[in-house]
């Protein structure tokens, strides 16, 4: 008996029957009634939030569950930081632990019986619309004497009908990786249903059969590689005993795609009924077709790609040729809803085989002034990719990182705040001005992509929805695919040509970037083809695409081939009852009338419009909001926007999820699941979704009355403002600023007005230290009109530094037209000269861009002698001689490290002194005049406060 170091009130503990890495699980009887009972807990002390989240879905899902074949779920107790599963003990072990203790593998019928009661039990989770996710045979109990079989461990399964597994680090996956479906590594561009059971059961009985897993390695992207490339040898070759038929249906339970599966637990289960009377009766088992029971009466729409063949193609070998070491950019061309998405995600495959980095982002198109948005997913992706690594790979990573970034590690952290975590907190960086800091910026980025673009792991990047690009995002994008000396990177780009023309931003990048040598192609979509429509139409309805063809037309005249219009199309249908299964005939049937009779609109977004309508209203109400959040949210500022407990905004999005209109992002939303609506929770982890596509987006948007939009948007950023603390504000600027610039309209009293200049300017700082201009300069122009004609009266400081720094910006982004007016304002208005430095050295820099270095260096004058500082015109031998003396006077013997190591200059006139000074040097240089040698002596004149 093991050691027993565990206590739990009402039960009285036998023994240790279990001890995991992560779970333990003890043999125990209930005092009050002497039920036995098996407990299980998490072997650590203080449990991440993702093991509760596990361990309470588990319960969720289980307690309900009083159904033959699955193990009986008694309660959920608390137990010091976290929980005790309560569960029924009926004297079975796991059916790992029975094929190892007997001294000869199970019998042909013990392998069968013990497959057929499998067949039931996932019939029933079929039948209750879960997914288990983790079949495999240590969570199968067998009792050794009567063979009765149970499913346990319910701590991943999925309440929904279909998943979608985001890309992770292998080691972090849901479930164990010898048994996982392919779709489930997500990298397979399909998604998780009941079907994945079948993949995994499949392997369970390949073990069982076969004495050995179909896959074996020790290296985690090579499994996930088998699983989604590799044919594993049949049953039959590893075992002639084995009837080649009973090889065959595992074969087809281990299909790579759904499709391949089977589609019905009792279609297996008839299948491997007629092995067992054939064994009884003849003692062997002959061939025979399979599957000929096997019909599926869910709904699904196949997930494969339907006549794409080439552009897939043109796709994977664009990602041949960057594991080469070149870099490419590949745009996918297309409608919304043409397929792009899934196109790109076809390129996932190999890059698990080169092991390779797949990274992706995408623009929004109600926060388009948000900057890097897409490149900050996308790394943000990569960054928490990484931090699942060992600590050993996390060091090689981080010196690596280090070395790319040297003492700058701040400016890359300020876009993307995850890369903290791996390198840790780094030194403020040094504010430049004028060129500098974009140009640090650019050369900093491109030091910090190669540290993973290397032969070993290329990098593919997915951009998606380019033609809501904002400028700076535009400006790195040409950067990177025309730099030559990157390579292994193969940049992805999505977009909607029939939304963008020729004087386009996008456009006008794209051709910048082919004059700068980069390798551009472009993929066009174009509506599936009648033929790969009617396949399409014939698969969903199992049936010859001969009798498809009638709906396949009627499908084609209504979405013109979009394959999403096409889907959803389908699936309305369905819900509405004119596509319905035959239970007594074992088909499909439509009924083509009245689908040719019903009102449905050819307008993809009203369409979806009408469908969201079909919701509760709460679902409705809360899609309304999230859509005006963005294409992604999450749900603890939903909860704040909706006025709500996160329980309760989960409870209003279930419907939703459950109809796949939005997408969870990870596990966390099973935390929610059978709470108490009132129940308040606190965790360190947020629930994120996405919207199944922007369309769907688009139409919950379009259920608010126009007249009622900027409102919404309005009050949501109040609520924002209200409910989230200052630092929390600060990082999320630009997420709450866009929601109240909606609604400046609406705000009449000034103090309001002046409140929301002040968050512009705050979001235009951090949009010009990030180097996105063109946002900052906007966020400028909105911050001056809130204050309004007589702002330097009220908000002198405010007015002062909005119109200095919409000067900056506006030079930057090249108009010197609106900066020269910005600039005249301040020297108009200011008070003091002191005031007037910033515009005064923002003219300076931009007078030289321009080659204007006389009308630049007169400028300098001027300010210099508004500070008290006067130089002569024209420098005599006699001034320079005297500046140079001076120079050598103020430094004398002292080594240079001595200087380092002075105080800095406070005194404020003397500073804004030496920054025009500053300004002017290489103004003065170039035009190789002698006031280079007066202004240099200016400023170590300057200095001799501290020198």
């Amino acid at each position: 008996m093991a050691s027993i170091n565990f206590t739990l009130t009402g039960y009285q503990i036998l023994d240790r029957i279990y001890s995991g890495t992560r779970t333990l699980v003890y043999r125990a009887f209930r005092t009050n009634d002497k039920q036995p009972v098996a407990i299980k807990v998490l072997r650590n002390e203080y449990p991440s939030f993702s093991e509760l989240v596990q361990f309470r879905n588990q319960y969720t899902i289980a307690k309900n569950l009083n159904l033959p074949g699955i193990i009986e779920t008694y309660s959920l107790e608390t137990y010091h930081n976290s929980y005790a599963l309560v569960m029924e003990d009926f004297g079975g072990i796991s059916l790992k632990e029975w094929t190892e203790k007997g001294e000869t593998r199970p019998s042909l019928m013990e392998f069968l019986q013990v497959g057929i009661d499998l067949s039931n039990i996932l019939d029933i989770l079929y039948r209750h619309r879960i997914i288990h996710k983790d079949i495999k045979p240590a969570n199968i109990l067998i009792h050794p004497q009567t063979k009765q079989v149970k499913l346990i461990d319910f701590s991943i399964a999925s309440l929904l009908p279909r998943e979608t597994q985001t890309l992770m680090n292998p080691n972090l996956l849901e479930g164990t990786l010898g048994y996982l479906s392919p779709e489930q590594t997500g990298r397979m561009n399909r998604g998780i249903d009941y079907r994945s059971d079948f993949y995994s059961l499949g392997v369970t009985f390949y073990e069982l059969l076969g004495g050995r897993l179909p896959f074996q390695s020790n290296d985690v992207m090579e499994l996930v590689h088998c699983h989604i490339a590799k044919q594993p040898p049949s049953l039959h070759q590893i075992n002639p005993e084995i009837p080649p038929v009973l090889s065959e249906i595992v074969s087809k339970l281990m299909g790579k795609n759904a499709e391949d599966r089977y589609q019905s637990a009792l279609g297996l289960k008839f299948d491997l009924e007629c092995c067992l009377e054939q064994l009884e009766e003849n003692g062997r088992i002959k061939s025979f077709a399979i599957a000929q029971r096997d019909v599926g009466d869910r709904f699904i729409i196949p997930e494969k790609l339907y006549g794409r063949e080439t552009e897939v193609e043109t796709l994977l070998e664009a990602f041949d040729r960057v594991s080469s070491g070149t870099t490419e950019m590949m745009l996918v061309a297309g409608f919304s809803g043409i397929g792009k998405t899934a196109i790109v995600n076809e390129v996932q495959k190999p890059i698990v085989r080169q092991r390779g980095y797949f990274i992706k982002g995408k623009f929004d198109q109600f926060n388009r002034n948000i900057p890097f948005s897409a490149f900050v997913q996308a790394f943000r992706d990569l960054m928490k990719q990484l931090l699942s690594e060992s600590d050993e790979e996390l060091k090689k990573w981080q010196t690596q990182i280090l070395q790319a970034l040297g003492e700058n590690g701040q400016v890359i952290i300020e876009v993307i705040p995850e890369l903290e975590r791996i390198i840790g907190k780094q030194a403020p960086a040094l504010e430049l001005s004028g060129t500098a800091a974009p140009n640090r910026f650019n050369l900093l980025f491109q030091n910090f992509i190669k540290v993973f673009t290397k032969p070993k792991h290329p990098l593919v990047m997915f951009l998606d929805d380019l033609q809501w690009a904002d400028s700076a995002s535009l400006r790195l994008m040409e950067m990177l695919v025309a730099d030559a000396t990157i390579g292994y990177l193969l940049v992805i780009g999505a977009y909607r040509d029939n939304e963008v023309f020729a004087a386009h931003p996008l456009m006008l990048t794209l051709d910048a970037a082919v004059k700068a040598g980069a390798t551009v192609d472009t993929i066009t979509l174009e509506p599936l083809s009648s033929e790969s429509l009617n396949h399409l139409v014939a698969d969903t309805l199992n049936c010859d695409p001969y009798w498809a063809r009638p709906l396949a037309d009627l499908v084609a005249q209504k979405t013109q081939g979009n394959p999403f219009f096409t889907t959803q199309f389908l699936k309305a249908l369905h819900q509405d009852g004119l596509i319905e299964f035959d239970r007594l005939a074992g088909y499909w049937q439509c009924d083509i009338v009245r689908v040719r009779e019903a009102a449905l609109t050819d307008d993809v977004v009203e369409f979806m419009a009408l469908q969201l309508q079909k919701l509760p209203p709460a679902t409705q109400n809360v899609l309304k909001l999230a859509a005006c959040v963005g294409n992604q949210f999450d749900l603890g500022t939903l909860a704040v926007v909706s006025e709500q407990l996160e329980t309760e905004t989960a409870a209003d999005l279930w419907k939703a999820l459950q109809e796949g209109l939005i997408l969870p992002e990870s596990e966390i939303y099973k935390f929610y699941m059978g709470r108490e609506r009132r129940e308040e929770t606190e965790n360190s982890e947020v629930a994120n979704y996405k919207f199944l596509h922007d369309r769907v987006q688009q139409a919950a948007y379009s259920l608010i009355p126009e007249q009622e939009r900027s409102r919404a948007h309005y009050q949501i950023g109040q609520l924002l403002i209200q409910q989230i603390s200052p630092a929390a504000i600060e990082e999320q600027i630009f997420s709450v600023v866009n929601q109240l610039n909606y609604g400046i309209a609406l705000i009449e009293d000034q103090t309001e007005r002046s409140h929301l200049a002040q968050l512009n300017l705050t979001a235009c700082r951090k949009a010009r230290s990030a180097t996105a201009y063109q946002a900052a300069r906007e966020y400028a122009a909105i911050g001056l009109n809130l204050l309004g004609e007589s702002a330097w009266q009220r908000q002198y400081e405010m007015t002062l530094n909005l119109h200095d720094i919409a000067a900056e910006v506006a030079s930057l982004c090249g108009d010197f037209d609106q900066m020269n007016q910005w600039v005249n304002t301040v020297i108009h208005h200011t008070r003091i000269p002191l005031e007037r430095v910033s515009v005064y050295i923002v003219k300076i820099q931009a007078l030289s861009s321009q080659n204007k270095f006389l009308e630049a260096i007169a400028i300098g004058l001027l300010s210099l002698k508004e500070l008290g500082v006067e130089l002569p015109d024209r420098p005599t031998s006699e001034d320079i001689q005297q500046a140079v003396q001076e120079i050598n006077s103020s430094i004398g013997d002292r080594p240079i490290e001595e200087l380092f190591e002075l105080p800095a200059i406070v005194d404020a006139q003397k500073l804004a002194t030496m920054q025009v000074a500053a300004s002017m040097v290489s103004v003065c240089y170039v035009v190789g005049w002698s006031l280079f040698a007066l202004v240099t002596a200016l400023q170590v004149n300057l200095s001799k406060i501290w020198v």
